[in-house]
C-alpha cells in the first residue's frame, strides 16, 4: 500500500468518523432508527473502521517495525469484532423500527434493546473497541519511536479510539466532538505521511 493511499485512508476514515455522529439522529427511538440518516451515519462508521485497518497496515509498510505490524493485526481484529454490531445496528434496527412505526407496534422496539444488550453482542462490541484503542495506541507509539514521521502525529487518533467507549455515555454534542477528534487525528497522520512522501521524493539520489 503506497504512502499516498495510506494518507488517503487516514484522511477519509477520519472524516467518516465525524460524518457518523453528525448525520446520525441524536435519539435512540423508533423515529431515529427508521430514518435514512441512521443508515447513512452507521454506514459511514463501518467504512471508517475498514479504512482505519487499511491505514494502519499502510503505516506499518512505511515504518517497517514490529510494533506497527502488531498494531495493524490488533486493529484488524478489533474492526472485525466491532463491525457485526454496527451492521446489526444499521440494518437490523432500521428494519425493526420501520416495522414498529408502520404497524403502530411500539413493543417491537424491545427487540432492539434485547439485541443491543445481549451478552455476546455487547461483549464482542466492547472487545472490538478496546482492541481498536490498543491498536491505535501501539501505532502512535511506533510513530513516536520512528524518525520517519513527527512524534506527536499519531496521538490524536489514539486518544480518539481510547475514548470511543466513554463517549457513548456523554451528551450528544460530546459524541460529535469525539468524531471531530478522530477526524483531526486522521488528517494529522495523513498530512504527516504526505510530508514524508514529499520529502522522500525531493531527497537527492
Amino acid at each position: 500500500m503506497s504512502i499516498r493511499l495510506t494518507a488517503a485512508a487516514f484522511a477519509t476514515g477520519g472524516i467518516l468518523f465525524l460524518v457518523y455522529p453528525a448525520i446520525r439522529p441524536s435519539g435512540d427511538d423508533a423515529t431515529a432508527m427508521a430514518s435514512t440518516e441512521w443508515v447513512i451515519g452507521h454506514a459511514a462508521a463501518m467504512a471508517g473502521f475498514i479504512l482505519l485497518g487499511l491505514a494502519v497496515l499502510g503505516l506499518h509498510q512505511v515504518l517497517g517495525d514490529r510494533l506497527s505490524l502488531r498494531a495493524a493485526v490488533v486493529t484488524w481484529i478489533g474492526a472485525g469484532l466491532t463491525l457485526p454490531y454496527y451492521g446489526a445496528e444499521d440494518f437490523g434496527l432500521n428494519v425493526i423500527a420501520k416495522r414498529s412505526l408502520r404497524d403502530q407496534a411500539p413493543g417491537l422496539m424491545e427487540l432492539a434493546q434485547e439485541f443491543r444488550y445481549g451478552p455476546l453482542a455487547v461483549t464482542m462490541f466492547a472487545a472490538g473497541l478496546l482492541l481498536l484503542g490498543a491498536g491505535t495506541v501501539m501505532a502512535a507509539i511506533s510513530v513516536w519511536r520512528s524518525r520517519t514521521l513527527p512524534r506527536w502525529s499519531g496521538t490524536a487518533l489514539a486518544f480518539g479510539f481510547v475514548l470511543f467507549i466513554p463517549q457513548f455515555f456523554g451528551p450528544y454534542p460530546l459524541r460529535i466532538a469525539h468524531g471531530a477528534l478522530i477526524m483531526i487525528g486522521g488528517l494529522w497522520l495523513a498530512g504527516a505521511l504526505a510530508t514524508a512522501r514529499t520529502g522522500a521524493e525531493s531527497a537527492p539520489a
